[in-house]
């Protein structure tokens, strides 16, 4: 037991010091398409950022509007990311797979961003929203249980 608990705080520290990466749905580093995940946090809501204003967090680039919404992510960018790796949160709850997002697509739940696949007449956000909780709670698992699988 002492053993598991050892283990567990070296991957949890590990995750806090960016020592562990966790997969990224990226585009060759540019996470979100480009969009400032603050922005999704704000009235606005999803708006393209600016590689004026871009910073770098766990090896990917991350674009902002301005400096404000770039200073705020630098701050507290758990606050900000995300959920599973910017994956669809639907594709990562119903059968544990990495699909691609429309960054326009989104839902924050609880002060979380979920993204969601929406093409080609399939915008998974409304499956996503028939059956939340046990997709949410799957999803959740899925993600700690394949995370390394890049």
């Amino acid at each position: 037991m002492r053993l598991f608990l050892f283990i567990s705080f070296l991957f949890l520290a590990s995750l806090e010091t960016g020592l562990c990466q966790m997969p990224v749905n990226s585009d060759k580093g540019l996470a979100v398409g480009g969009y400032d995940v603050v922005s999704y946090f704000q009235i606005t809501g999803p708006q393209k950022g600016n590689n004026q204003f871009a910073a770098q967090h766990r090896g990917q680039t991350y674009y902002f509007l301005n400096a404000v919404n770039k200073a705020m992510f630098l701050k507290s960018p758990e606050q900000y990311l995300p959920q599973y790796g910017g994956w669809c949160a639907y594709a990562m709850g119903k059968e544990g797979n990495k699909v691609d997002v429309d960054p326009k697509t989104f839902k924050i739940m609880e002060g979380k961003l979920y993204l969601f696949y929406n093409k080609f007449f399939n915008n998974t956000l409304t499956k996503w929203n028939q059956d939340e909780a046990k997709l949410k709670a799957k999803a959740d698992q899925n993600w700690v249980s394949k995370h390394n699988n890049k």
